[in-house]
């Protein structure tokens, strides 16, 4: 693809984004959500159809801002940009199918963390039985389809299942977490937090029947989780 010409300040916001994006991932290993080099995080670039994701099969000490990849929302990469000598994450078409079908996220991330991949092993959907849940996810976490790596089947299956649901998180059967943020910090954080309640709902249930929040409760602890909670005008902190 020939390298696209791009604005000073277009520029400015792709060399944000590989910023975060690089240390962002650190984050991953930082909480054990991933083994060696799987998972990936990537990060829309505001005001271009473009986004930042980490290159495949490369160890996590060596990430940094100029060999994270520039890709177009087609999952291709942008020739002539750092990195782009590189081979993306392969997850990429089912990053790029969610920014293209879901204009309002910012950010991509996918781990394979131990108690939520044991979740979507069984096909099975976290019930909402802790506030944590409540707030963060408004809800369940659902199961999205059995899909293979590769192509965009991935993107649609996370597109269908979380299009028009309040969780930020699904689990793709028989593989783990996938989860949507309004920027790649926002999507790391609910990778974060999946992880931590698929750990504590799975342990509650081991010692006995778990007792369902009422939805009405669930619907209020999201309302002032997502509106009131922490400092104004910084909700989700």
């Amino acid at each position: 693809m020939k390298r696209s010409v791009f604005t000073a300040e277009i520029e400015a916001a792709i060399q944000q984004v590989r910023a975060d994006v690089a240390a962002l991932h650190s984050e991953l290993t930082r909480y054990g959500l991933i083994v060696w080099t799987g998972g990936n995080v990537s990060g829309r670039v505001p005001g271009a159809d473009l986004f930042v994701i980490k290159p495949s099969g490369v160890s996590y000490d060596d990430l940094a801002p100029d060999n994270m990849i520039l890709c177009d929302l087609d999952g291709t990469v942008i020739a002539g940009t750092a990195g782009s000598d590189r081979s993306p994450s392969s997850d990429t078409a089912a990053h790029a199918y969610v920014y293209r079908h879901m204009p309002e996220v910012g950010g991509v991330v996918h781990t394979h963390s131990t108690f939520a991949v044991a979740w979507a092993a069984r096909n099975e959907e976290i019930p909402c039985v802790i506030t944590a849940m409540a707030d963060e996810f408004g809800g369940p976490i659902p199961v999205g389809p059995f899909a293979i790596i590769g192509d965009d089947s991935i993107g649609r299956g996370i597109v269908e299942t979380l299009s028009g649901h309040r969780s930020r998180a699904v689990l793709m059967a028989n593989h783990g977490p996938f989860t949507i943020g309004k920027d790649a910090k926002d999507a790391v954080k609910a990778a974060v937090m999946v992880e931590d309640v698929a750990r504590t709902v799975h342990y509650a249930r081991e010692a006995g029947p778990l007792v369902p929040i009422p939805q009405q409760a669930i619907d209020s602890l999201f309302d002032r989780y997502q509106n009131v909670y922490g400092q104004s005008g910084d909700a989700r902190r």
